[in-house]
């Protein structure tokens, strides 16, 4: 089988990429704009592997490199959706025409395979928890959840007129090896700056569901290979939350430091477009015989340890322990 995978450098591209080789030959498509040449390195030197550095707007190299591949993983997507709301075009551009683009160049190309990844932002504020995948009205709350439903919509439209056979996952907040943003990121780079104080946006009140990124790969494997529908559609997520005050607690355990004043910043929300609670039914997976073997807090707990090797630990910051090491 031949994968092309676009964004296949970036966080959870690279394991799906991973996941996917040697077995079979991989085509990854990424203008490493927020993807890591660093991720995807230890395949450069095999056969099965070819790197294309380029734009999903650009339309004729993604067409050329497309051909002869039999299934498509788009996972490439602007993944902040802050810098969204402070530039209106970017999740239009980087999520909805680029999804156009790469479907269209699919239908070209004679590409029957297309796994997405879509996004819990989808649902917006939903009043029914667990939010099962039937649930609506679907309506958004930020730019970055109304491209990836608008993106969902064409998805399901190419699916319809043109035979293509389509997966779309719609995640929780994914973490582990490789972030390059979310919750944890952002509050080690800030303990980074000044292991005494720690910013926390919002009131830390706000629970979500999170999933280790090798499990959020597991499942959508699984989902390709026994989903038989023309049309699939899954959350994939653990049944359960983990509030911003938890996470808070397991970071700073996990950095074994003392003392560290924390400030919330308050307001429901962390950020304009932020769901400050949601949670996923696992139901429709679960049927299918798939489930993440980790919780949300222990997933969150193994991330903030991932957390602390691969970030504080450059830093060489004389508070930073090896004890865990």
């Amino acid at each position: 089988m031949q994968h092309f995978v676009t964004g296949g450098a970036g966080f959870i591209g690279s394991f799906v990429v991973d996941r996917l080789a040697p077995r079979n030959g991989v085509t990854v498509y990424d203008n490493l704009s927020t993807g890591k040449e660093e991720f995807i390195s230890h395949h450069f030197s095999n056969e099965y592997f070819k790197f294309v550095k380029a734009d999903l707007l650009d339309v004729k190299t993604l067409a050329k490199e497309m051909r002869g591949h039999d299934t498509v993983w788009h996972l490439a997507a602007n993944p902040d959706i802050r810098k969204g709301t402070a530039s209106t075009m970017v999740d239009l551009e980087q999520n909805t025409i680029a999804t156009y683009n790469t479907l269209e160049c699919a239908r070209r190309t004679d590409i029957k395979n297309f796994v997405f990844s879509s996004t819990s932002t989808i649902y917006g504020r939903a009043e029914t928890l667990p939010t099962p995948e039937d649930y609506g009205p679907l309506l958004p709350i930020s730019l970055y959840g109304a491209s990836k439903l608008a993106c969902e919509g064409l998805i399901s439209a190419y699916s319809e007129l043109y035979g293509i056979k389509a997966w779309i996952y719609r995640f929780a907040n994914v973490v582990g090896h490789r972030s390059t943003h979310g919750i944890l990121y952002d509050l080690v780079a800030k303990l980074n700056k000044n292991p005494r104080r720690l910013e926390v946006l919002g009131n830390g009140k706000q629970r979500k569901s999170y999933m280790l990124v090798e499990e959020c790969v597991d499942g959508m494997v699984f989902g390709l290979r026994n989903a038989r529908d023309r049309l699939n559609y899954f959350n994939l997520c653990a049944e359960d939350q983990t509030s911003v005050k938890d996470i808070v607690k397991i970071l700073i355990d996990e950095t074994h430091l003392k003392g560290v004043k924390t400030k919330y910043t308050g307001g429901e929300s962390g950020w304009a477009g932020d769901v400050p609670v949601f949670l996923l039914s696992g139901k429709k997976m679960k049927k299918l015989g798939w489930a993440p073997a980790h919780s949300s807090e222990e997933a969150v707990r193994a991330a903030a340890k991932i957390a602390v090797k691969e970030h504080l630990k450059k830093s060489k910051l004389s508070w930073y322990s090896t004890q865990d090491q």
